[in-house]
């Protein structure tokens, strides 16, 4: 078997595994959210922050929730790091978005933080504020989710079936998962451009 068919047949295993309730707890939270009037701030380094600033448009436009996301402001972001340093910079960037009850912290992340480890401690930092002013929390993340899934109100995990795939795996289902989100017929406020073309 070459690499293109293992790589095909473990992305359909984790398609078979994938935890479909904790999806359908995240829709639920997401409507939540969307009822009260609260905002969607994305989470998320590395492909992760590439992740956040694709799903802040689709949830804007196709979901209709408030949406942004730290990383898509190179300028404050850069500064905070700078002046801050990293560990504080999520964290300081809710605070000044003023992150209140009735918003939600969304994470993109392989790991999920992990304090101990050293892993990713913006996000915990982060997600320790957001647990403090009562915001909901949910993510998609690899292996056991971190301190994301530890905190979470839903956390998608992304089953490893490759221990030497657990990023690639993770972040190509993370793009599945939200797209099925903004796509769900319970969040989906807006008509996609190609869906709308007969």
């Amino acid at each position: 078997m070459n690499y293109t068919e293992q790589y095909v047949l473990e992305a359909i295993e984790i398609l078979k595994k994938i935890d479909q309730p904790t999806i359908e707890r995240t829709v639920d939270l997401l409507v939540q959210v969307r009822e009260i009037g609260g905002r969607l701030f994305f989470l998320g380094v590395g492909g992760g922050a590439g992740h956040a600033s694709h799903a802040v448009n689709d949830f804007r436009k196709i979901a209709g929730i408030e949406a942004y996301a730290p990383t898509d402001n190179v300028s404050e972001l850069t500064a905070r790091i700078n002046d801050d340093g990293w560990d504080t910079a999520f964290a300081r960037w809710l605070h000044v978005s003023r992150l209140k009850a009735d918003d939600m912290v969304f994470v993109f992340s392989v790991g999920g933080g992990d304090v101990a480890r050293n892993i990713s401690t913006n996000l915990v930092h982060a997600l320790q504020y957001a647990k403090e002013v009562g915001a909901r929390i949910v993510g998609v993340a690899g292996r056991n989710g971190g301190y994301t899934a530890q905190v979470a109100d839903a956390c998608v995990l992304v089953p490893v079936v490759n221990s030497s795939n657990v990023t690639p795996h993770t972040e190509s289902f993370q793009a599945l998962v939200w797209h099925l989100l903004v796509s769900h017929p319970r969040l989906k406020a807006s008509e996609m451009k190609w869906e709308s073309i007969r």
